[in-house]
């Protein structure tokens, strides 16, 4: 049953992250270690068989919501507070219409994709996350994992290309829906927790920063008695936990050490004129009358680029706030949907000229669309019962619209998909087996996926 949506304000949109993180290494036997990053990591590395590029996937996470309407699945027909104050434009795909604030978006049409048809039953924020990452519903607490994220379920089925870098990273913390749950700390994502919107400060990730005065070589002494003194009680761990702790500190050490890895995240070195095709825009705030400002996320997403170039299997971009309650419209005009449009095409294109598309499957969605019928505050509000996601890249060929909902963009009207399809759809790009089963925390088996089907209309 479709349930009428809940309405909630700015006041809702709490950012929900993970604990303070220690930096990666303090003073300390145990802090020199690098413990806190070693716990991320996954204990074996799945060796690469191949000499072409491995499958990777970006996930653009509009939290928030994405007004489809307003994007992606515009009802220029529809009585004015249906279809809003925007227009449409012609893609460069014959028949396809898009909201005339995304021309860009609509000239590269041609290399990707839209489902309109998505659809599920909660209208809550972290509830809705929960779904969307995971394919379960969300447990007492919302922010808090019942079941693995996709990502978690990449780390432990997959492990990594390269023991340099993680196998899934967060870019900058994580949200609801993004952490392991029962698969354990070392399937956490990697936080980079500095944050690449941040204009005029350089980039710098604190886990690959030593103390003043620490050297490489200080550490690596360190890590030598913390070696000798977990072997005095490694006879007495039944559980096995030292040694796996071990192999989470090899891949800590591999990772602070690795000029590659520095390299991956050292997004000051990328060229100006790249930066700049991203989006350098400032911060937008819309004014007291609606909280909901868009940051520079621009540069979040090239740092993913940056990150599946190098060897990460899955990256997911926090792209907050897209919660338009109030003065919606207003906000999309002139914070979120120029910043989209310049953004989105350049991560599709910068992809595609590194040669990196075929292999990367770019997903961009939130975690449900907004109210076909525009409230008195000039926004929409929280709408699950029909939404739409952009895919890119991947097994994706570009031009295609799955699905279609109402003249009011209501309902879904044809072909409906659920969250569950699309993660189906990126587990099978990734190779990821969605019939295997993990134990949570009292010992009940669950699969992968409860439901779903990859979505084969995208797939060329």
């Amino acid at each position: 049953m479709l349930l009428k949506p809940t309405v909630r304000g700015c006041a809702d949109m709490h950012q929900t992250v993970g604990p303070s993180r220690r930096s990666f290494v303090k003073a300390g036997v145990l802090g020199a270690a690098g413990l806190s990053l070693g716990e991320l990591l996954r204990h074996e590395a799945r060796a690469t068989t191949t000499t072409s590029r491995r499958p990777s996937v970006i996930i653009l996470w509009m939290r928030g919501g994405p007004s489809h309407i307003d994007m992606w699945d515009p009802k220029p027909d529809a009585p004015v507070e249906y279809r809003g104050e925007f227009g449409t434009i012609r893609s460069n795909v014959p028949g396809v219409l898009l909201s005339d604030m995304i021309p860009r978006c609509a000239r590269i049409m041609n290399k990707w994709s839209i489902i309109r048809s998505l659809h599920h039953h909660d209208a809550g924020h972290s509830t809705g996350d929960q779904i969307c990452f995971t394919g379960y519903n969300s447990g007492r607490n919302p922010d808090e994992n019942i079941h693995p994220s996709c990502g978690s379920i990449v780390s432990r089925q997959l492990g990594h290309l390269t023991p340099e870098l993680p196998a899934y990273v967060m870019i900058p913390r994580m949200v609801p829906g993004t952490n392991a749950a029962y698969l354990g700390v070392s399937h956490k994502p990697f936080e980079t927790q500095a944050d690449p919107a941040n204009a005029g400060a350089p980039f710098r990730v604190p886990n690959f920063s030593l103390p003043t005065g620490v050297t490489l070589e200080q550490v690596g002494d360190r890590r030598g008695l913390l070696r000798s003194f977990d072997s005095l009680r490694r006879d007495l761990d039944q559980s096995g936990q030292i040694e796996a702790l071990d192999r989470y500190n090899q891949q800590a050490w591999d990772i602070l050490s690795s000029p590659r890895a520095r390299d991956a995240f050292d997004l000051d070195s990328e060229p100006r004129h790249i930066r700049e095709r991203y989006g350098f825009q400032p911060a937008f705030n819309p004014g007291a009358a609606n909280r909901c400002g868009a940051p520079n996320w621009a540069q979040r997403m090239l740092l993913a680029r940056r990150l599946v170039e190098a060897g990460v299997r899955l990256v997911t971009v926090d792209l907050r706030w897209w919660d338009t309650h109030v003065l919606g419209f207003d906000s999309l005009r002139r914070g979120f949907l120029p910043r989209w449009d310049q953004a989105y095409p350049a991560l599709i294109e910068d992809l595609e000229a590194r040669g990196l598309l075929e292999s990367t499957l770019v997903l961009a969605w939130g975690e449900f669309g907004r109210t076909p019928r525009v409230n008195n505050d000039a926004g929409r509000d929280h709408y699950p019962n029909v939404f739409s996601a952009a895919l890119a890249g991947g097994p994706v060929r570009g031009g295609v619209v799955v699905g279609e909902s109402d003249s009011k963009g209501a309902f879904p009207k044809a072909n409906p998909k659920s969250p569950q399809d699309v993660l189906a759809t990126v587990y099978r790009h990734l190779g990821v087996d969605v019939q295997q089963s993990y134990l949570d925390n009292t010992g009940r088996p669950h699969p992968v996926l409860p439901s779903g089907r990859p979505i084969d209309e995208l797939c060329g």
